[in-house]
């Protein structure tokens, strides 16, 4: 029969699934929270910027967008950046259908004859961004090149390096595809 020692625990045990249940939902919330915050590092939102490419068309970087986005720092004079280029072409072009590639050259730092054979060389087909008076670079604290963000379809940068290994950066990029396509 029930007695009050019963009650009490059943109460108890009532009060602790009650604390476990919100303890969850407030952790899954505090994971789905977007940053307000702008800053050129992981977990805040990409700083907004406008910037023309070789194309003359104007692109936007920062905030919502349907695909991932990889934004690259380079300068034609930069051998890693020569090293890293035929895999970040691959990379676009393999994942073009989830993958937005920004190749942002620091033109102030560059020769524009340099810049237009090395897009040619390594047949950029994605928009190559030119950072003329180095405003771009500055505001990404732009230190060495080549430097790569990775921004979610959510504008916010998942991640920040100089160079990676070809396994290392498809790795990343997949990564961040799944978790785009798993949030549909």
């Amino acid at each position: 029969m029930w007695n009050r020692k019963n009650a009490v625990i059943l109460a108890l045990v009532v009060l602790l699934a009650g604390i476990a249940v919100y303890q969850n939902w407030a952790a899954a919330d505090r994971e789905t929270a977007l940053p307000t915050d702008t800053a050129p590092k992981p977990n805040y939102l990409a700083p907004t910027l406008s910037l023309t490419g070789l194309d003359g068309s104007s692109y936007e970087v920062g905030g919502a967008r349907d695909k991932v986005l990889l934004v690259n720092f380079w300068a034609s004079w930069c051998g890693p950046c020569e090293v890293e280029a035929p895999d970040i072409k691959r990379l676009a072009d393999k994942y073009k259908a989830d993958l937005d590639v920004y190749a942002i050259n620091v033109t102030q730092q560059d020769r524009m004859d340099n810049v237009k054979s090395f897009v040619k060389f390594h047949q950029f087909d994605f928009p190559v961004l030119l950072d003329s008076d180095g405003t771009a670079a500055d505001i990404y604290r732009i230190k060495g090149l080549p430097t790569t963000f990775l921004v979610n379809s959510n504008g916010v940068i998942t991640d920040v390096f100089n160079l990676l290994n070809p396994d290392e950066l498809e790795k990343r990029i997949k990564d961040l595809i799944q978790k785009k396509n798993a949030e549909k």
